[in-house]
């Protein structure tokens, strides 16, 4: 991928950081973003993150679209005592393409999240909303992806 791709990218996970105007990519496919697509940046307004990131290693994610049109999402990671930490999630579809949510049991949240930018072949943009007892987080993912299709 060009390192000004991935410059633009950088430059867009920050301003989503702190914006509220997100929109889902134009004429999604939920079909092309399945198989599996490597965490490569994240940007979030959590406090968590602050005093995890520098034992946070970049993950997985494999992307499986139901027959219903909604999205398994299955992460995993190497954790830093090289253990493997893995997590699921069935992200249900919207009334917009592009836009799914889930709970998480783990963490208690309620996740809308929203499939903001993808060249299906390269890279996409993930921005989640992430609400727990009233108080929401941001947390924007970027994934590459070396599959062609």
């Amino acid at each position: 991928m060009p390192t000004t791709v991935l410059g633009l990218l950088g430059v867009l996970l920050c301003a989503l950081a702190v914006s509220s105007e997100v929109t889902p990519q134009t004429d999604f496919n939920i079909e092309r973003v399945a198989g599996k697509w490597y965490l490569i940046g994240f940007a979030t307004n959590a406090e968590w993150f602050v005093t995890r990131k520098a034992h946070m290693k970049m993950g997985i994610a494999m992307l499986t679209p139901t027959n219903e049109g909604d999205l398994e999402m299955a992460y995993s990671s190497l954790k830093s005592d090289g253990t493997c930490w893995k997590m699921n999630h069935l992200a249900q579809k919207s009334d917009v393409p592009g836009i799914f949510s889930f709970r998480s049991d783990r963490w208690e949240t309620e996740n809308q999240m929203t499939i903001v930018d993808v060249n299906y072949d390269e890279f996409a943009l993930i921005h989640t909303v992430k609400t727990k007892a009233g108080s929401s987080t941001v947390l924007n993912k970027l994934y590459g992806n070396t599959h062609s299709h």
